[in-house]
């Protein structure tokens, strides 16, 4: 009777983490996106669509918590994560090219990105955060033996490289305004953007 007590404690403060998790990536997927847009900034963009493909991991993962809490079979609940890794894995990569791409446009026509102030904040703020979130859902994760969980905090700190890498972007093109930094700052973040992609797709494949 105390184990399940307990097993039902941990998976409510799971979910709770999850919760705030995955809102915190949809406020962050809205300020991305619109600062990246109004500053013609790949590597906000970018940051913001990353946020956004976060938000269905994050939502994949509270799906499984409750159904772990209401004791659905567990074979179901993996082959569902497995389909969602992949379809997650394929889109990451496709971001990456995209990404690549528009970089590469950009430094050949000299594109330049305007300061985002917005940006810089939220960038700041995910450094901040992401790794407080990392080591709560790796401890949950650990006492529920859930590996989905681990994995989802780790996540959390691919967040925090790519948000620092945001900020780094910003601070050069707003301190030194050279016109490179946005478009070098993007292809370095697409490295995060692709390990994570081809992660997930492989999660994803060995469960298809």
């Amino acid at each position: 009777m105390e184990k399940e007590i307990q097993k039902t404690r941990l998976v409510s403060s799971s979910l709770r983490t999850e919760y705030f998790s995955t809102g915190w990536m949809a406020f962050e997927f809205l300020v991305g996106l619109v600062s990246g847009l109004k500053a013609g900034s790949i590597l906000l963009i970018a940051f913001g669509l990353d946020s956004f493909l976060e938000i269905i991991s994050g939502g994949t993962l509270i799906w499984r918590l409750r159904k772990e809490a209401t004791e659905a079979d567990p074979e179901v609940v993996e082959r569902a994560e497995k389909r969602s890794s992949l379809i997650v894995g394929i889109v990451l990569l496709g971001l990456s090219v995209y990404v690549v791409l528009v970089s590469l446009v950009n430094l050949v026509t000299h594109q330049a990105a305007d300061t985002s102030y917005s940006g810089i904040a939220i960038a700041l703020a995910s450094v901040a955060l992401m790794p407080v979130l990392m080591f709560k859902k790796r401890a949950l994760g650990k006492q529920l033996h859930s590996d989905a969980l681990v994995e989802d905090g780790m996540c959390n700190i691919t967040c925090a490289y790519m948000a620092a890498t945001v900020l780094i972007g910003g601070l050069l093109t707003f301190l030194f305004n050279w016109w490179w930094a946005d478009s070098v700052a993007a292809l370095v973040l697409v490295y995060f953007i692709a390990s994570e992609g081809w992660e997930s797709f492989q999660e994803g494949r060995r469960g298809a």
